[in-house]
């Protein structure tokens, strides 16, 4: 044998024996444990208001989210010191009956159930008016997209937060529109909501303004970043939730508003 054939050789058998001595690791997702999610909401709109208590499902398993039933849910207006004990209807929503929605007040939440108990606080602050809604059109790769834009006066010397929600078409929110105003302060602000569906001629849009509390705006851009399927936070990088003792979800009291536009 000749040695370049000899050297080609052994370096084949070394290829192949690097390749038979690799090994196969397979990561089991479906025994990630799950973990509660609680979403609650106090507006300043009529009552009754609501909050859901759900877990999350393994990697593998369908969207379809356990609810949590028996759970005991308060909510306290801190300004007031009036209680609500809410009560459950359908499997994993509980209601409130007497509680009223304040700007600037402060609310508590206190939730137990399956023997941990959770504990979370949110201020309603000032209503911001949104003044009304117009649209934009934008041409890129030889299309045109329309989105709509909100236009509002942000009030100067205030840290705000904003959350927008937009829907047309019966096409439900896909996208989190949030805005704080650290760099726009005292402006007046005209802010594009962008969206995969572009808008059509004739289309209603309706858009929902809340001003909400920092802690809520920090939950909302963090889940804003992920690929949240139906609305549920995923792991490894769950967004800052505002609900202790590992909950995820977010309990928010904040003022809410509404205007739609039809694109002509």
């Amino acid at each position: 044998m000749k040695k370049g054939n000899s050297i080609k050789y052994i370096f084949m058998a070394g290829i192949v024996l690097l390749f038979a001595c690799k090994k196969v690791i397979t990561l089991d997702l479906s025994t990630a444990p799950t973990t509660i999610v609680i979403e609650g909401n106090v507006t300043n709109e009529q009552d009754p208001y609501q909050v859901t208590i759900n877990k999350t499902v393994g990697f593998y398993q369908s969207n379809t989210f356990p609810t949590v039933s028996g759970a005991i849910v308060k909510i306290t207006d801190s300004t007031t010191g009036i209680t609500d004990s809410l009560t459950e209807g359908k499997a994993g929503i509980y209601t409130t009956s007497k509680l009223a929605g304040v700007i600037g007040h402060t609310y508590l939440l206190d939730v137990i159930a399956e023997g941990k108990e959770y504990k979370a606080s949110s201020t309603m602050p000032k209503q911001v008016t949104l003044d009304s809604i117009s649209f934009l059109t934008t041409a890129a790769f030889g299309k045109f997209n329309t989105n709509a834009v909100v236009n509002f006066q942000d009030p100067p010397g205030v840290s705000n937060y904003y959350n927008f929600i937009e829907s047309f078409r019966n096409i439900p929110p896909k996208q989190i529109h949030v805005l704080d105003d650290r760099i726009s302060d005292g402006r007046y602000i005209s802010r594009q909501l962008f969206n995969d569906s572009t808008i059509n001629h004739r289309d209603t849009v309706d858009v929902e303004m809340q001003c909400i509390d920092k802690n809520v705006f920090k939950y909302l851009e963090e889940l804003s970043g992920q690929d949240a399927t139906n609305g549920q936070p995923t792991s490894p990088a769950d967004p800052t939730s505002n609900i202790t003792n590992g909950a995820l979800g977010y309990f928010s009291a904040h003022t809410t508003q509404r205007k739609s536009a039809v694109f002509k």
